[in-house]
């Protein structure tokens, strides 16, 4: 049940927003180097590097990069300019790239631990990555060289337990997310077969797992997908695939979380077969974004000062099924996987989407990467 109060806070939260007049947030840069991880099935030839001009909604895409398969998340070193991959598969991989000069080299090619890895995460100080194994039901922390952020050791791997009612969707885990807390003491896992967001705890070097507990049990078949975190408040908002939520959580003083407020990602009275899937929030905490697979489109909330959500807008995503988001300044990109495109939008004062630009043509696209 939604809290009423923040709703309220919420409402006049958007309501002073939409006074505002709509125009860019910031000066995009002239050009941004990107890059598209997608299904080799789906069309795909491997990670496919673009060229992102903001101001003119321009792209230019380069060679792709066939030593990069079924790439359907990556992640970046901040200081030492890596790429790791996963490589989705029944005997997973994750690779570990360098690009330089537009050159991309595969410098490592290791074990995910599982079956189906689809997302990872790198840790704040570099010297782990953990990974979620899809239909493996299982997370992975992989240790990190320090000096060359290559993998020193094989996977840690650790099964989930649990199942949801979805006899199709839920009849054994599925581990979606993974990513770690700030205080760098716990590794969470979101798992859309279990219901449950887990918390490991990482040991003092944070690079082994211990102790697994469940942080949120979420609502029954609903079928929780990823978490993004509030820039400044202790909030994080969790998106359900299979009944299109989006749920307010707060963190406590340990691992776990609470639920504070819960939106729907489909406008009302919507009646056909959807499936959310992406999330994000922009860099200062002011709106959120959902997209939907299925309705292909993208649900706009504006963030209240205490976390509550108002949604404000329901736009076409600009392809079909839209599966992963990417704020960039003013611009919001959408990687639409079965029509392969990514399509942009301009976000204005209220942070509201318009169509902007050209769309790239990216076969199978799942990610949009920062190179």
């Amino acid at each position: 049940m939604i809290d009423d109060r923040l709703t309220r806070r919420a409402l006049l939260v958007a309501a002073a927003a939409s006074a505002l007049p709509r125009a860019a947030l910031a000066a995009p840069a002239a050009t941004r180097a990107l890059y598209a991880g997608g299904y080799n099935k789906e069309g795909g030839a491997g990670l496919l590097p673009l060229d992102y001009a903001p101001a003119a909604g321009a792209w230019h895409a380069h060679a792709a990069v066939a030593a990069a398969p079924d790439a359907s998340w990556g992640a970046r070193h901040p200081r030492l300019g890596l790429h790791y991959l996963v490589q989705e598969g029944s005997a997973g991989k994750v690779a570990v790239f360098r690009q330089r000069g537009g050159a991309w080299q595969r410098l490592a090619l290791v074990d995910s631990g599982g079956a189906d890895p689809c997302h990872l995460a790198l840790s704040a100080d570099g010297g782990a990555l953990a990974v979620a194994n899809y239909s493996s039901g299982s997370v992975a922390l992989i240790a990190l060289d320090p000096r060359t952020g290559l993998p020193r050791a094989r996977a840690q791997v650790v099964a989930h337990r649990g199942r949801g009612p979805d006899a199709e969707r839920q009849a054994a885990p599925h581990a979606h997310w993974v990513g770690f807390s700030s205080d760098r003491q716990w590794l969470w896992s979101v798992d859309l077969g279990a219901d449950t967001i887990f918390a490991h705890r990482l040991d003092a070097a944070g690079t082994r797992l211990g102790e697994t507990r469940a942080a949120y049990r979420a609502v029954a078949g609903s079928g929780p997908r990823h978490l993004a975190f509030h820039p400044r408040l202790p909030l994080a908002y969790l998106v359900a695939e299979l009944d299109n939520s989006v749920t307010v959580l707060r963190r406590g003083a340990d691992s776990r979380f609470t639920a504070v407020g819960r939106q729907s990602t489909l406008p009302a009275g919507f009646a056909g077969k959807s499936q959310a899937g992406a999330i994000a929030i922009d860099p200062r905490g002011r709106w959120l974004y959902a997209s939907n697979r299925g309705a292909d489109s993208v649900a706009v909330y504006a963030i209240a000062a205490d976390g509550a959500l108002t949604p404000i807008q329901h736009i076409s995503g600009g392809g079909r099924w839209p599966r992963h988001l990417r704020v960039l300044d003013s611009r919001l990109l959408v990687a639409n996987e079965r029509s392969g495109t990514i399509d942009g939008f301009t976000v204005g004062r209220d942070g509201r989407l318009a169509p902007f630009g050209a769309a790239a043509r990216a076969p199978g696209v799942a990610f949009i990467g920062e190179v």
